[in-house]
C-alpha cells in the first residue's frame, strides 16, 4: 500500500526542484503573471511594472515595515538607479561604478559581490549609474561603464564570460539593464553626447557571442554573425544621407542608452533612441533618422519593422529613449510612451501607427501639438535655439527659454501601467531651460554638444508630479506633486497600489484609483530607482534602492542648487507587512480556501 504522505513529499520535492530551476524563456514570459520572482527589468519584458500580488493593498499598506536594509558600502556612492531582480531566494542588485551584489532576499545577507575594474578615462554623461541586470540560465548579466558586458554565475559570482561592446575612449559606455527576448540578450549603448553611433545588439546569453547588430543612425550597415563569429551584412538602416547632411550621420548619436522592451505577442523589441549629435540642429538640416525615435526590431532578423520619430531635427536634446510599454485595449495591441519632449504617444505596437498624442506636462513651448494624421509635431519656430553662424555676437546663437528642459517631461525613470485601472503612472517634471547654440566640431572622445544651457524652475511649490494618465482620453486623472524633481521609477500592483520614490528620500504608496497617499517611509537618501515586489514563503515583499544622484545634480542648473541639501547614499531597503497583518492579508486573499484547508 502506498503511504498517504508520499504524494505530498513528492510534490514538495518537485516544488523545491522548480524553485532551483535555471531561468528559461518560458519563465521570463510567465513572470509578470506569477509575482513570485522578478526576472526582468520592467517586471516583465513588456515593461508594465505591474504585479498581480495583492497581499499588500490600499487598505493595509500603512502597516508596511522594514525587514532589512543593506549598504553598498565604501566611498562609491553617487546615483543608485538600479532595479533589483529576485530569483531562487536571491536578490541581484547593481550599484554605482559597475558593481553587482547577490543578497539573500529574505534576510539581506550578502552572498557575493563583483566589482568591475574600471579603467581611467571613462566618460559617462550623466553619473556613474547602473540600472540593473538580466537573468538567464544560471547567469546574471549586466553592462559596465567602460562599455563591456559581463555574465556571472548566480551562485558564486564567478565570471562566466565577458565581452567588449565598444571603445570607451570614443565615448561609449553602457548603463542600461539588458533584457532577454526570445532567447537573445538585447543591449543598447550610451554616449550620445560624444558623437557615438547608437545601436541595438543581440547576443547568445549563454556565451556572449553576437547574433546581430542593428544601428539606429540612418546610413549605417547592420550585421548578422554565424556560429563561427563571421560577420555578414544585414542591410543598411534607412537610406544613407537622406535625412542627414554631409557626413554628420557618421557621428550621429541616437544612443539606445535606456535599453528596451519586448512583446512576445508581436515578436518585436522596442528601443528608444537618443538625441542626434551635435545638439546644434542648424548643422543637421533634416529629420536625422532614427534619432529621438522608437524603433521596433524583429528579434529573429535584426531588421527595423517600423519607427516613429517624436522630435524630428531635435534642437533641444529631447532624447526619445523613454520606454515603450505595450498593453491591450479594445482588442488591439498598443504601446505607450511618455517622451522627454513632454508628449505622451500611443501607437499600434504591430505597425507603429499613431493612435493618440497629448501633453502629460503643463507647459510645452517647442511645439503646439502633434498632428495625428502625419504624426509630426507642429513646431513653434521662434522657440528653436538660433543659428550661431547667423549671429553677430561672437558666434553665439539666439537664446530661447524652452519647456520642458532637456532633462525632460520624463527622463530615465520608468513609468508603470495597470491593466486593472487602465492607467499609466508617469513620474513627470515641470521645468524649463535657457538654451543657445554654439559652433562645434567633432573630436573623438570629446563632448559633442554645440550648445549651452541653464535649467530653470517654473513653479514655486513643485517640480515633480506623479500623474495617473488615461491613454485613451489623454486626461490626467490625478496627480501627487513633489517639491524636488522626480527621478525614480514606478510600480503598480493588483492591490490597488502605486509605489514611487522621491529625491527627498521617501518611498511612497498611493491608492491607484484616487492618488491618496496611504504610506511613506524615509530611506535616508534620495530615491532615483524603480521599486519592485515579489512573494516569498507566502509573504509579499517590496523593495527599492536608495541613493541620490544621476543627471539632476550634475546638469540641473538652478534646480541643482535648489536641491543641493540632499545627501548621497547607497542602500537597498526591503519591506513587508508584520506577521499578523501578513497572515490576515494572506487569508483574505485566499478567501475561504485557507479555512477549509486547516480543517
Amino acid at each position: 500500500m502506498r503511504h498517504p504522505l508520499i504524494p505530498i513529499v513528492m510534490a514538495l520535492a518537485g516544488a523545491s526542484m522548480a524553485a532551483h530551476a535555471v531561468v528559461t524563456d518560458q519563465m521570463i514570459q510567465n513572470d509578470p503573471k506569477t509575482g513570485r520572482d522578478v526576472l526582468s527589468w520592467g517586471l516583465g519584458t513588456q515593461g508594465q511594472r505591474y504585479s498581480p500580488l495583492k497581499q499588500v493593498n490600499a487598505a493595509n499598506a500603512g502597516k508596511l515595515t522594514p525587514v532589512w536594509a543593506f549598504s553598498f558600502g565604501g566611498e562609491k556612492q553617487r546615483g543608485q538607479e538600479s532595479q533589483p531582480l529576485i530569483h531562487n531566494g536571491k536578490m541581484f542588485v547593481t550599484a554605482s561604478y559597475s558593481r553587482i551584489f547577490a543578497l539573500d532576499a529574505a534576510t539581506g545577507k550578502k552572498l557575493w559581490k563583483y566589482e568591475h575594474r574600471l579603467p581611467d578615462g571613462i566618460m559617462p554623461c550623466c553619473d556613474v549609474v547602473n540600472r540593473g541586470a538580466a537573468l538567464y540560465d544560471n547567469l546574471v548579466i549586466f553592462s559596465t561603464l567602460d562599455a563591456q558586458i559581463v555574465a556571472l554565475n548566480q551562485d558564486t559570482g564567478e565570471v562566466e564570460w565577458k565581452e567588449r561592446i565598444d571603445d570607451y575612449a570614443a565615448g561609449y559606455s553602457s548603463t542600461a539593464a539588458p533584457i532577454i527576448a526570445n532567447g537573445l540578450l538585447l543591449t543598447g549603448v550610451s554616449g550620445g553626447e560624444f558623437g557615438v553611433v547608437g545601436r541595438v545588439e543581440a547576443r547568445d546569453p549563454k556565451t556572449g557571442q553576437l547574433v546581430w547588430v542593428r544601428p539606429t543612425v540612418e546610413g549605417h550597415m547592420g550585421y548578422t554573425f554565424d556560429k563561427d563569429g563571421n560577420k555578414h551584412e544585414n542591410g543598411v538602416s534607412g537610406t544613407p544621407g537622406k535625412t542627414w547632411p554631409g557626413d554628420l550621420w557618421k557621428t550621429g548619436g541616437a544612443a539606445t542608452w535606456l535599453g528596451g522592451t519586448y512583446d512576445p505577442k508581436t515578436g518585436l523589441a522596442y528601443f528608444g533612441t537618443g538625441n542626434p549629435a551635435p545638439w546644434n540642429s542648424h548643422l543637421r538640416k533634416g529629420d536625422n533618422l532614427y534619432s529621438c525615435s522608437t524603433v521596433a526590431i524583429d528579434v529573429k532578423t535584426g531588421q527595423i519593422k517600423w519607427h516613429y520619430q517624436g522630435t524630428p531635427n531635435d534642437g533641444w536634446d529631447f532624447d526619445g529613449v523613454n520606454e515603450f510599454v505595450t498593453f491591450d485595449a479594445g482588442g488591439q495591441r498598443l504601446g505607450g510612451k511618455a517622451d522627454r519632449n513632454g508628449f505622451f504617444y500611443v501607437l499600434d505596437a504591430t505597425t507603429g501607427q499613431l493612435k493618440n498624442a497629448f501633453p502629460f506636462v503643463k507647459k510645452i513651448t517647442w511645439a503646439s501639438g502633434i498632428d495625428l494624421k502625419t504624426g509630426r509635431p507642429n513646431f513653434i519656430d521662434d522657440n528653436r535655439p538660433g543659428d550661431p553662424t547667423a549671429a553677430g555676437d561672437a558666434g553665439k546663437g539666439k537664446s530661447v527659454v524652452s519647456a520642458p528642459s532637456f532633462l525632460g517631461g520624463k527622463n530615465q525613470m520608468p513609468m508603470a501601467y495597470s491593466p486593472d485601472t487602465k492607467l499609466f503612472y508617469v513620474p513627470a517634471n515641470e521645468w524649463a531651460m535657457e538654451i543657445w547654440n554654439e559652433p562645434i566640431a567633432y573630436k573623438k572622445g570629446a563632448a559633442y554638444l554645440g550648445a549651452g544651457f541653464t535649467i530653470k524652475t517654473i513653479n514655486e511649490d513643485y517640480i515633480g508630479a506623479l500623474r495617473a494618465v488615461d491613454p485613451k482620453s489623454g486626461r490626467i486623472v490625478w496627480e501627487v506633486k513633489n517639491g524636488a524633481p522626480l527621478w525614480g521609477g514606478v510600480l503598480t500592483t493588483a492591490g490597488n497600489l502605486v509605489f514611487w520614490g522621491t529625491p527627498e528620500g521617501y518611498l511612497k504608496a498611493a491608492d491607484a484609483r484616487t492618488g491618496k497617499v496611504v504610506w511613506q517611509y524615509q530611506t535616508g537618501s534620495g530615491v532615483v530607482a524603480p521599486p519592485v515586489t515579489w512573494e516569498q514563503d507566502g509573504e509579499q515583499y517590496v523593495s527599492v534602492v536608495s541613493g541620490w544622484g544621476g543627471a539632476v545634480p550634475l546638469w540641473g542648473g538652478d534646480v541643482a542648487k535648489k536641491v543641493n541639501y540632499l545627501e548621497q547614499g547607497g542602500m537597498v531597503w526591503v519591506f513587508k507587512l508584520p506577521g499578523s497583518a501578513a497572515h490576515a492579508a494572506k487569508t483574505a486573499t485566499m478567501g475561504g480556501a485557507a479555512v477549509k484547508a486547516s480543517r
